[in-house]
């Protein structure tokens, strides 16, 4: 399935989901975001995660970011997917590299809702730097640069949460300008 047929599909999904008023959620790609609608459903909404859309749904986790959750997931933008190079995206798409794609998807997820200020106070307690464990293995480094909180992945890539608290009913996403790998792995 091609990224744009995914992403129609995806956006079919949003267009079902309720009505509601996005109240103080920020905005992410100049689009409402809705608390009591879930991370797929908030996503597919979103015109800069477009790539990560079609990622879950490649890697077969849509139903799993639409269960209760709760979940905190660190979402890379298109633009940050665009710093892989083509090639590597388009294959890491492919049927049988799903199970590797799946893994890089659940290093950006953590298996509890944890708001921004939440994350900033593990950091303090921690003396600068807070392990955050997340589902697909990794383990990813918190910390603060001034006021904005960075994520360091265990190749020493890091990410830097450029919209924080977007409230979902199944837990929150945090926007990142950059995608987060397992060990070993390049990008």
């Amino acid at each position: 399935m091609t990224l744009r047929k995914t992403f129609a599909a995806g956006a079919a999904l949003a267009l079902l989901a309720s009505p509601l008023a996005a109240q103080d959620n920020p905005q992410v790609g100049g689009a409402d975001m809705f608390a009591d609608r879930t991370i797929v459903e908030n996503a597919v909404n979103s015109p800069i995660h477009t790539t990560l859309v079609a990622a879950v749904q490649q890697a077969g986790l849509v139903d799993t970011l639409n269960s209760a959750g709760p979940f905190t997931v660190f979402a890379p933008t298109d633009t940050a997917f665009g710093r892989i190079s083509e090639d590597s995206l388009n294959a890491l798409l492919m049927d049988e590299n799903k199970e590797q794609l799946a893994q890089i998807l659940t290093c950006h997820v953590v298996a509890t809702e944890a708001m921004s200020g939440a994350i900033a106070g593990m950091i303090a307690d921690d003396g600068g730097m807070h392990p955050v464990p997340t589902v697909g293995g990794c383990t990813l480094q918190a910390q603060m640069n001034g006021s904005e909180i960075t994520l360091t992945d265990e190749n020493g890539r890091t990410a830097t949460v450029t919209i924080a608290d977007v409230d979902q009913s199944n837990g929150v996403i945090h926007v990142i300008d950059r995608v987060l790998l397992p060990a070993g792995q390049a990008g």
